[in-house]
């Protein structure tokens, strides 16, 4: 798939920094390539963190991406820091 943008909303605001959350199908792969995000460019600042659930329509995850470049209309964000990796009980 690709990026939608009614699958972003923010969460919290302040100090120029935002903290959103984003949905998708698709995987944490797909989502962390650069470019993924070039639709909300001018939305996504350096620094901010997308809380994020990933492969929606299957084994979900859940996990925090860090926007760390957005230029030119540009954004790349870090791999994911998944949330939850294991349930041993």
């Amino acid at each position: 798939m690709a990026y939608l943008s009614k699958d972003l909303s923010v969460l919290a605001y302040a100090n120029g920094f935002t903290l959103w959350h984003y949905t998708t199908p698709d995987t944490a792969s797909v989502v962390d390539a650069t470019g993924y995000f070039n639709p909300a460019a001018s939305m996504l600042r350096v620094g901010d963190i997308l809380v994020a659930n990933v492969e929606t329509a299957g084994a979900m995850k859940a996990g925090l991406f860090l926007v760390s470049a957005n230029a030119n209309g540009i954004v790349d964000v870090n791999d994911l820091t998944q949330i939850g990796s294991a349930d041993s009980r």
